[in-house]
């Protein structure tokens, strides 16, 4: 089940989501980075500013870095590719702004630290990229600060769960507003293919988790997730890093692991569950005909698993 709303009739829908120009971009630059961790010039030209020069882009950048607000890291063989982070002092800045206000700061403090982080996080961010112009296309709202990276859950026995991002999208379709929630699992195929479909086991630990509450006083107080989500997000997969073959294999075990195991089976009846190619969400939009249901079916897009 999703959350759908009414807009007011008197409000035409958006014309896709872009961050309002009156919003300063130093601003946007630095919010962003907090949210993302990281990102190279390109991703946040395409993120923050597609209309402009990413030349634009860069001064400001320059800018943040001559304050010391931010740094970067050169990514290896790629034309000297700049990846952006915020250093402590920028992350220091931006803590306790009200987008951002509960997000860990996570500064990075060298570049060979920021190095080992980029191809997982680059990949994350790019993965966000898709759904980004996919709503700018067809006049939805999902913007910069509605996908949120490395998000924990506790799920019992002192363990959590670790989303690699947590989407909020809305679909806007005529009048009505239709919101939806996703855990992303991003796969760049360096982890076994039994140890991506453990995650489901993980999932529907959290979909059934209900914490106890502490005192006298032991009243069921329903699955933990209430107090984040009005309604269980869907979880995505999204594969690359592989050949095609491996990652239609990836694909197949999850799928077994729907099929076989009690509770992912049991949280599969009510949470749409679905996975992907990356390439081909960028090739065709992240609302076409390119995700697998893990339940069995065929071909959708997420929305609509």
């Amino acid at each position: 089940m999703d959350l759908t709303t009414a807009q007011p009739k008197n409000r035409t829908a958006a014309a896709g989501f872009t961050p309002t120009p009156v919003e300063p971009l130093a601003h946007l630059l630095l919010a962003t980075l907090a949210q993302h961790r990281m990102a190279s010039t390109g991703q946040l030209h395409v993120l923050l500013r597609p209309d402009r020069s990413r030349q634009s882009v860069s001064e400001r950048l320059n800018d943040l870095l001559d304050e010391r607000l931010v740094d970067f890291a050169v990514l290896p063989q790629s034309h000297r590719t700049r990846v952006w982070y915020l250093t402590p002092k920028g992350a220091r800045l931006t803590r306790d702004w009200p987008a951002l206000r509960g997000r860990p700061p996570y500064p990075i403090t060298t570049a060979t630290a920021a190095s080992l982080k980029t191809p997982h996080t680059l990949t994350v961010l790019r993965t966000h990229l898709t759904f980004v112009a996919d709503a700018r296309r067809r006049g939805d709202e999902h913007g910069h600060l509605d996908w949120t990276p490395e998000v924990f859950h506790a799920i019992g026995d002192g363990e959590k769960v670790v989303a690699d991002a947590v989407m909020h999208y809305t679909l806007i379709d005529g009048q009505q507003r239709r919101k939806l929630r996703a855990f992303i699992e991003v796969d760049r195929a360096t982890m076994g293919a039994e140890r991506l479909a453990t995650k489901l086991i993980e999932y529907a630990r959290l979909w059934t988790y209900e914490p106890q509450p502490v005192g006298r006083r032991r009243q069921a107080a329903g699955p933990g997730w209430l107090r984040w989500y009005p309604v269980f997000p869907r979880i995505l997969f999204v594969l690359t890093g592989a050949g095609r073959e491996a990652m239609d294999n990836r694909i197949s075990d999850l799928k077994a692991m729907v099929a076989h195991h009690p509770l992912v089976a049991e949280m599969a009846r009510e949470v749409p569950l679905g996975a992907a190619v990356l390439e081909d969400v960028e090739e065709r939009g992240a609302t076409s005909d390119v995700w697998v249901p893990l339940s069995g079916g065929k071909l959708g897009p997420w929305t609509e698993l």
